[in-house]
């Protein structure tokens, strides 16, 4: 006598379910190891730079992210988490201005008025066109100088030991991603897995009666 299909289905979700377990208990197993890499590698900058030197002392005033995670819902309707960095802008950018002649000039004293009426006629014409620059192109520009790389924040030439435990912990982010999306799953293959054992038990009791 044959299994009925709703065994089989128990059975073939039960070992989906072992699986996903498996995958997520891998999953978490690496997750702990880069933090603990991370974290150490963060105490040995410490020790080579100074406790002051690796702190939040160095944050920046205003911060923007560089990764973002975006939350979906897949064919199946399990929630979906993926990651998307931010490409980091150039902040070495040269700035344009202009470039005092310093220095005797012809014409004394005439010469010295004309120079300061023209400064602040375009001293007075810089704020008009400041006041009237939209708000929005002042927020591209800000967010722009935002997205730096981290590391820039402790210093120039950082050790080896912070450039790890930043690779370490942007590991982390996308590997914490992939377990939520792994757990969703787990917890959508159990319910389904547990509605099909009271279907059984159900279709077994109208049997008996």
């Amino acid at each position: 006598m044959g299994l009925d299909p709703v065994s089989v289905n128990i059975d073939q979700h039960l070992l989906q379910f072992m699986d996903q377990l498996e995958i997520l208990e891998e999953k978490r197993q690496k997750l702990n190891s880069l933090i603990e890499e991370g974290w150490f590698n963060i105490s040995k900058a410490r020790y080579s730079m100074g406790n002051k030197q690796v702190s939040a002392l160095q944050y920046a005033s205003e911060m923007e992210p560089l990764v973002c995670v975006h939350s979906s819902l897949s064919e199946k309707g399990d929630v979906v988490f993926k990651c998307e960095q931010t490409e980091l802008k150039i902040e070495d950018q040269k700035a344009s201005g202009t470039v005092e002649n310093i220095g005797p000039t012809e014409g004394g004293l005439r010469r010295r008025m004309n120079v300061k009426q023209k400064e602040t006629e375009e001293e007075d014409t810089s704020k008009e066109q400041h006041e009237q620059k939209p708000k929005g192109s002042v927020k591209n520009e800000k967010s722009q100088c935002q997205h730096q790389d981290p590391l820039k924040w402790f210093g120039i030439l950082v050790p080896q030991n912070l450039k790890q435990a930043q690779a370490a912990f942007k590991e982390v982010i996308t590997l914490s991603a992939e377990i939520a999306t792994l757990q969703s799953a787990v917890l959508a293959t159990r319910m389904e897995m547990q509605a099909q054992i009271k279907e059984k038990h159900k279709i077994g009791k109208e049997l008996k009666e």
